[in-house]
């Protein structure tokens, strides 16, 4: 689906902007590729697909990654055409990557387990009924999702994403200032939200 790194560079090369990485870069691609440009939807997908790979290796087992990766880029593929250019192209990307990785977790969740008898009787007195880290993820989602939007969109990036202040107020279109100001409220709402939710 994708080309080598020199043609990704040579279809940005027809956008006027001066670097491959500055994100209207990506939102031209992916405007152009939206139109139906394959140049532009290989060079977007080589330009990004780093960051989806490393963002999904993060959150499942490592042997689905690479079906993740290829499963949110087709996903992507079908929904360039509705992409206006609202957000960045990476955070919509990582989107995409979410919403793959979580409807993964629900059809493993969903499938009858084939475990021996005698497998599943001895994790029993290993904790094997507490709850694990993908509740905890799917509750944390539920919960930022009731912030508001300009709050949540600094601190995903900043503190999710592990994009840096800078790189997220230039993504946001906003001083440092304000995403740092933004980070720190939502922080403080995610608190009380979790206090209210225990």
């Amino acid at each position: 689906m994708t080309v080598g790194e020199d043609g990704a560079r040579a279809a940005v090369a027809t956008v006027p902007v001066t670097s491959t990485e500055d994100p209207s870069n990506l939102s031209l691609l992916a405007l152009r590729a939206g139109r139906g440009a394959p140049e532009a939807i290989d060079a977007l997908f080589t330009l990004t697909r780093e960051d989806v790979r490393r963002y999904i290796a993060r959150r499942v087992d490592p042997t689905w990654v690479e079906d993740l990766t290829q499963e949110t880029y087709t996903r992507a593929l079908r929904g360039l055409p509705r992409y206006s250019g609202r957000a960045p192209v990476r955070a919509w990307l990582l989107s995409v990557a979410r919403h793959t990785v979580v409807d993964r977790y629900r059809v493993r969740e969903r499938t009858p387990r084939t475990d021996p008898v005698r497998d599943v009787e001895g994790c029993l007195g290993a904790g094997a009924a507490a709850p694990g880290r993908f509740d905890e993820y799917l509750a944390l989602v539920a919960l930022l999702e009731e912030l508001p939007e300009q709050r949540r969109r600094a601190f995903v990036l900043t503190q999710v994403h592990r994009v840096p202040y800078a790189e997220a107020a230039a993504l946001l279109g906003v001083p440092v200032g304000t995403v740092r100001s933004r980070v720190a409220r939502g922080r403080r709402d995610l608190a009380r939200l979790v206090r209210e939710a225990a």
